[in-house]
C-alpha cells in the first residue's frame, strides 16, 4: 500500500484530516452530531492501519474525536464520547494489541512459495491472525488447490474478512489457543515479539514435513529451509518440521 510508505506523521495528519471532512459533512446533510462522530471515527480507525507502531495507530484512530471534543465545536452528550473508544476496542481487543490484527499481505507476496513449499491438492493451510483477508488472498493465488483457512480475534474483521474470502472457512478465535497440528501450513503475519511465541508452538505442534511461514519477520532461533523475497522486497521465511535450530 501507498499510503503505509507515507513518511510520519502523514498518515495522522491524513486520517484527522479527512475524518473532519466526513464529520462536517455528515452534519451538513442533518445527520445527528452522535452518529457523525460514530462514522466519522470509524474512518479514523479504519485508517489507523497506516500507522507503523501500535503508539501512532492509537494516535490516527483517536486523533479526530479527541480533536473534536478539545474544540468543542459539538454539542454531545457525556456517553457519546465513549463510543470511539468502544469503537476501537471493537476493532482492536485487548488481547489482539500483543499481536498485529492489521497488516496487510501484499498482493502477490507469496505467490514465489509453491516452489520452495509444494503442498499437494487439498492440504490445510491456515492464516493465523488473517484480519481483512489479504492474507488469504495471496495465499489462495498461490495454492489454488489448497483448503484454506482462517483465524480471527475480531469479530468485525472475521464478519468483513469472511465477505471478501467466501471461499476459505473463516472462524473468530484465538490463533494461540488455536490447534496448529491438523495444518500442512500456518502462515503468519505478526510482530517480531510475537515470533518466539509462534515458534514455541509450531514446535509442540505442526507435525513432520508442516511449514511454518512468516512474512517479513524471521523466527529467530530456527534455521530456515527458504527465505523469498518479495516484490516490494519484503522477506518470507519459510520452515518445515521437525525444525532445525
Amino acid at each position: 500500500m501507498i499510503a503505509r510508505r507515507l513518511p510520519w506523521p502523514l498518515p495522522a495528519l491524513l486520517g484527522w484530516a479527512s475524518a473532519w471532512m466526513i464529520f462536517i459533512g455528515l452534519a451538513r446533510l442533518g445527520l445527528s452530531g452522535v452518529w457523525a462522530l460514530v462514522l466519522a471515527s470509524a474512518w479514523g480507525v479504519v485508517l489507523s492501519g497506516l500507522g507503523g507502531t501500535w503508539w501512532r495507530r492509537g494516535w490516527i484512530a483517536l486523533g479526530f474525536p479527541l480533536s473534536l471534543a478539545l474544540s468543542g465545536a459539538a454539542a454531545l452528550p457525556a456517553w457519546a464520547w465513549l463510543l470511539p473508544l468502544a469503537l476501537c476496542l471493537l476493532i482492536y481487543p485487548l488481547n489482539a494489541w500483543r499481536d498485529a490484527p492489521l497488516f496487510p499481505t501484499p498482493a502477490g507476496a507469496l505467490l514465489a512459495m509453491p516452489e520452495a513449499a509444494p503442498l499437494p491438492p487439498g492440504a490445510l493451510v491456515l492464516d493465523a491472525g488473517c484480519g481483512l483477508g489479504d492474507g488469504l488472498l495471496a495465499l489462495r493465488q498461490a495454492y489454488p488447490n489448497a483448503e484454506l483457512r482462517g483465524i480471527e480475534w475480531s469479530w468485525p474483521l472475521r464478519a468483513l474478512c469472511a465477505l471478501r474470502c467466501p471461499w476459505a472457512r473463516v472462524r473468530h478465535g484465538d490463533i494461540w489457543r488455536a490447534d496448529w497440528s491438523v495444518y500442512a501450513m500456518v502462515y503468519l503475519f505478526q510482530r517480531p515479539e510475537s515470533m518466539p511465541r509462534a515458534v514455541e508452538k509450531a514446535r509442540g505442534q505442526l507435525r513432520p514435513g508442516a511449514w511454518l511461514v512468516s512474512l517479513e519477520f524471521e523466527a529467530t532461533g530456527l534455521k530456515p529451509d527458504a527465505v523469498l523475497r518479495t516484490q516490494n522486497e519484503r522477506m518470507v521465511w519459510l520452515y518445515r518440521a521437525p525444525f532445525q535450530r
